[in-house]
């Protein structure tokens, strides 16, 4: 019995090498990680099933009591039989493949031991097939990639052997000779073949590691290609930003050219092909049209699969990715390689993975285009409201002075004049300073004085530091017009209106009072005004609900937006907070 464990290690060790040759094949490896995939579960078949075949070739004959010394066994006689490593492949496929690589692998083994005969020959045919049945069962709840799975797989692969052991006695015959075979082998191969399945699991999580730390880094990698070329891609698609990301890309993968289209052109090509493949110009290769038409990833491995129509065009390989927008195809991203071997599964997972980044970013660039035109139109909206009815009476009261009043006309004219030129200027930046929110108050205030000549006043308390206070535009107009449109209305001829605008610096903050002696406003109607738009005959609350709107957000949480109210108590007072730190001067275009 002791003299069988060495002849057995060595033919353990024969298997083991061939598994680690196996392990650095690439296919194997993909076969691997697809094992759910019926061509993965034929190829393991086959793999494991050679594995087993390997055993009954290299097994060691036992005639009697006695241990031969033929290396290869193209046969057994009728009265001997072999010791061999065929279950550990068997137990090991049914293991990571399941039921059906566990069976087909099974059979193939059991098959062929029953091709070299021996008394033994039905009965290990027999436990070789069960060996695959029973552990493909197993493999459906196996986890490999645990730490205990090949303490796991050993210990099945000895129970394995254990039956083995047991219908030999149970089929085998003469039973004393079976008895003493069982005597002789069944240490020697549960001791080898669990120490063959240790190692050949061991293998196993190795290539699933080794493909965990590659996933990694290459996840690494996607993220930091994106990451610098976020500050292009959210600029859209154009010839200007798809360079410089291309540029980006082309450093940082194996790739030997990067192309970026959009729908009808090639936006840039940099790299290898760059003599014939020019940007602006119609898109050259039949397979960015391919995918560009059916939204999917298209992989070419040959020149004419690119279909490229230069003679001499370098490239022989591509990976073409499309970049979709809201589930549409808006453009492409190509890798392009002169060497096909080069694209490999890693390359071709990296680019899948940059395509759906870039797509991203895509996206959300235009989501800020979006925003930033629904700022402009609230912006419209707002200076539509005031120009209509504004520009009728204001043109009327300066017609009337013309005759009685030149120099006042005159004077309404230039506040007039500076009224619509903030408008046009603050419908083009996202913050103004104060103190040109405070004119387009002023030329306001001028003109609509002249309409109702000591109807109302108004004052300023602002701490002089203030004056470059950067607020959105059209945020204090619209509040001084509703005072005077709504808050005085009906009040009486004696009731002499004021408006009150005050500005201070409070600790971090700076708070901006908007404050009238006005009618009080409802509870009811309180509730909503700056919330969303309201129905009521005096107005419908729009300006209000913009200028909140817009104070979130540029500002976040750390703007409010507040009117303090009483219908039975006179006056209104809106107050502003805006962050110190966020109201700085400076240029903000948008």
């Amino acid at each position: 019995m002791f003299y069988l464990l060495p002849l057995m290690l060595e033919r353990v060790g024969i298997l083991i090498i061939v598994a680690f040759l196996l392990s650095r094949m690439t296919s194997f490896r993909q076969t691997l990680h697809h094992e759910d995939r019926l061509p993965a579960k034929l190829l393991l078949i086959v793999i494991f099933g050679v594995f087993g075949m390997i055993s009954n070739y290299t097994g060691v004959e036992i005639h009697g009591g006695a241990i031969g010394s033929e290396i290869w066994q193209a046969g057994v006689q009728v009265d001997s039989a072999l010791a061999n490593t065929r279950i550990m492949g068997v137990a090991i496929g049914g293991l990571l493949g399941g039921p059906l690589v566990g069976l087909g692998a099974g059979l193939i083994a059991g098959l062929h031991r029953l091709t070299l005969g021996g008394y033994t020959a039905a009965a290990c045919s027999i436990s070789t097939i069960l060996a695959g049945l029973v552990t493909g069962w197993i493999g459906r709840r196996f986890r490999r990639s645990d730490p205990g799975a090949p303490w796991r797989a050993v210990a099945i692969g000895i129970l394995m052997e254990c039956v083995q052991m047991g219908i030999i006695l149970l089929i085998a015959r003469p039973f004393d000779a079976a008895v003493q075979l069982v005597s002789v082998i069944a240490l020697p191969m549960i001791v080898m073949n669990g120490f063959g399945t240790l190692m050949f699991m061991l293998i196993i999580q190795s290539i699933l590691q080794e493909e965990e730390r590659t996933r990694a880094l290459q996840t690494n990698q996607v993220l930091h290609i994106a990451d610098r070329t976020l500050p292009f891609f959210r600029q859209g698609l154009n010839p200007a930003s798809c360079r410089e990301a291309a540029s980006v890309i082309l450093e940082a993968t194996d790739a030997d050219a990067i192309s970026i289209t959009d729908r009808e052109q090639v936006l840039t090509h940099v790299g290898a092909g760059s003599d014939h493949h020019v940007p602006l110009h119609s898109l050259a290769t039949q397979l960015t049209r391919s995918v560009l038409e059916q939204g999917r990833m298209s992989v070419a491995t040959s020149k004419e699969d690119i279909q490229c129509f230069h003679d001499g065009c370098s490239l022989q390989a591509a990976i073409v990715l499309p970049l979709q927008v809201r589930s549409g195809t808006v453009g492409t991203l190509k890798l392009y390689y002169t060497n096909p071997d080069r694209l490999d599964r890693v390359q071709r997972e990296m680019a899948e993975g940059l395509g759906r980044l870039f797509s991203t970013q895509l996206e959300l660039a235009e989501a800020e285009m979006q925003s930033r035109l629904l700022k402009d139109a609230e912006v419209k909206a707002l200076q539509a409201q005031v120009h209509p009815h504004f520009l009728f009476n204001a043109i009327n009261t300066i017609s009337a002075l013309c005759r009685t009043d030149p120099d006042k006309a005159r004077e309404l004219l230039i506040q007039l004049g500076v009224f619509f030129r903030s408008n046009l200027h603050g419908a083009r930046q996202i913050l103004i300073p104060l103190s040109q929110e405070l004119r387009h108050v002023e030329a306001y205030l001028t003109l609509e004085k002249a309409r109702f000549p000591d109807k109302f006043e108004m004052t300023f308390d602002i701490e002089p530091e203030l004056a470059n206070l950067e607020i959105p535009p059209f945020t204090l107009q619209p509040l001084v017009e509703n005072a005077v449109r709504h808050a005085f209305h009906g009040l009486g001829p004696h009731h002499k209106g004021n408006v009150c605008i005050a500005a201070s610096q409070k600790g971090h903050e700076v708070m901006i009072v908007t404050a009238d002696n006005g009618k009080g406003i409802s509870p009811d109607l309180l509730d909503r005004l700056g919330e969303q738009a309201v129905h009521s005959e005096d107005g419908t609350g729009t300006a209000l609900h913009n200028i909140r709107k817009r104070i979130a957000e540029i500002y976040g949480s750390e703007g409010s937006f507040q009117i303090e109210s009483d219908a039975h108590t006179p006056g209104t007072r809106v107050v502003i907070t805006l962050p110190l730190h966020l109201a700085h001067r400076r240029e903000m275009h948008a």
